[in-house]
């Protein structure tokens, strides 16, 4: 993995980012690969998962050690993405969601007393972490259309509002939730707060039933008079549109890697599928226009590979409340646009060169493309995708 061994060049990785890479694979395929087809089929999130995933060393890992992480970077992490998306992408989502949405964002933009109170349990993976922005009414136009609200009352918040699509809603523990504090400056009232799962007036109100990322548990939050600790406001009041923006642009950067995991396993599935499936007396793989496929795929997984690995190194060092304009937007956008696009592409050939076989809802390749489209939606739709790009050419 990948079908043609890859040398050593200035896009290419470092032997220690390969050896990261080669460990994380090892890992995922001997630990989530064998739950991957249970947990689409039945939504089964396996408890105790992610403290699972945090013994191996998986969890935390851009947070200090002395808060219980590996202190490594961006990159790393999107490595580990890549390699567990490969052979669990359910798997993948939630660990994203909680490893970048929820821990990532609170080492960056909170303040030492919530960083020694939440991070150790999410770098353990004891406690599972969540985000929540969209709504109901909300989604691309997650921060104007925003109508969760947040009101202070003496020493706490009071939360009122829904909240719609939360990847890990339903299992999470610990969530980074945005509310606005002054719904008439619009997205200028914005501002982000840790909630509990436990807190009062916080409940999920239904999981949801979806096409792909099956196991990858996503609900339906609400927040009725739910009261949140003044001390648990991250960054200052009504300036949450920071952390949102630049929060974004590293999802995106992340996300991509989901991507580039999915399409190395659907290339891989194919070359195997395509050696030993004969029709006319002989392998598939000696058909020209199979040949032909395999080798659009290649390119196409070549190119997504090089452009998710070019964008996640300039997120590395992005600095804190840095995001949301500028050439990072732009790239972020664009790298998950391409790779999710081109995903799309892969998988499709993928089901066609499996013929019925890939039709069917249990196989693996069945599996790999229902996990397309979403990638195609979350964190920003394709069309707000391309508005983001041509928004900052324009700007020139």
């Amino acid at each position: 993995m990948p079908a043609v061994p890859r040398n050593t060049s200035t896009f290419d990785l470092t032997g220690e980012q390969v050896q990261t890479l080669e460990l994380a694979n090892t890992w995922a395929r001997r630990e989530l690969y064998p739950i991957a087809a249970r947990m689409d089929l039945e939504e089964w999130w396996p408890p105790g998962l992610m403290a699972k995933i945090g013994e191996a060393g998986y969890c935390g890992i851009t947070a200090p050690e002395s808060l219980g992480g590996l202190g490594s970077d961006l990159f790393t992490s999107g490595l580990v993405l890549q390699a567990f998306s490969r052979w669990n992408h359910a798997v993948a989502l939630s660990w994203v969601a909680h490893e970048n949405l929820c821990l990532n964002n609170i080492l960056r933009n909170a303040n030492d007393a919530q960083r020694k109170k939440y991070l150790p349990g999410l770098c353990s993976g004891k406690s599972l972490g969540a985000l929540g922005l969209t709504e109901p009414g909300a989604g691309s136009d997650a921060l104007g259309s925003m109508r969760t609200t947040a009101r202070k009352n003496g020493d706490h918040y009071i939360l009122n509002g829904t909240k719609l699509y939360i990847t890990n809603g339903p299992i999470a523990d610990v969530l980074l939730v945005y509310a606005k504090t002054a719904p008439e400056r619009g997205t200028k009232g914005i501002s982000a707060f840790i909630i509990e799962k436990d807190f009062p007036g916080f409940r999920v109100a239904q999981k949801l039933t979806k096409m792909g990322f099956r196991g990858s548990q996503t609900g339906e939050l609400v927040f009725d008079d739910c009261k949140v600790p003044a001390a648990n406001l991250v960054g200052e009041e009504n300036a949450g549109v920071a952390i949102v923006m630049s929060g974004l642009d590293l999802e995106r950067a992340m996300i991509s890697a989901i991507c580039v995991g999915i399409a190395e396993r659907a290339l891989e599935i194919s070359i195997d599928y395509a050696k030993t499936r004969t029709q006319f007396g002989k392998p598939i793989a000696e058909f020209q226009m199979i040949q032909s496929k395999i080798a659009d795929m290649y390119v196409w997984l070549e190119t997504m590979r090089t452009f998710n690995y070019r964008v996640l190194a300039a997120c590395n060092d992005m600095e804190i409340g840095g995001g949301g304009r500028g050439e990072i937007h732009a790239l972020s956008a664009a790298s998950l646009m391409y790779t999710a696009e081109t995903m799309n592409k892969i998988l499709d050939e993928t089901v066609q060169i499996h013929g019925g076989s890939g039709y069917i809802w249990d196989s693996e390749a069945n599996r790999l493309f229902r996990a397309t489209k979403l990638l195609e939606i979350g964190a920003g739709t394709t069309e707000v995708r391309k508005l983001i790009i041509s928004g900052e050419l324009l700007k020139k």
